[in-house]
């Protein structure tokens, strides 16, 4: 399933998370974990359109022989 974890593991692995934050807390748990994958992936989508978008030509600078070219 996933990575070798069966699907016996994953249950009781759930049962533990059940029983160490009880039922009210996991939806509480669930929520944040969401919203900070969002602002995870708000972040990255913001930083890669940073490097991938163009340079305007205006913060470009001219070499001192392009400017004699001119």
């Amino acid at each position: 399933m996933l990575g070798g974890i069966g699907a016996q593991e994953l249950l009781l692995i759930l049962l533990v998370i059940l029983l160490l934050f009880g039922a009210k807390k996991i939806p509480e748990i669930a929520q944040g974990l969401g919203k900070g994958m969002r602002e995870f992936r708000k972040a990255m989508r913001e930083t890669q359109d940073e490097l991938t978008k163009p340079q305007s030509p205006a913060k470009e600078k001219k070499t001192g022989s392009e400017e004699k070219k001119n």
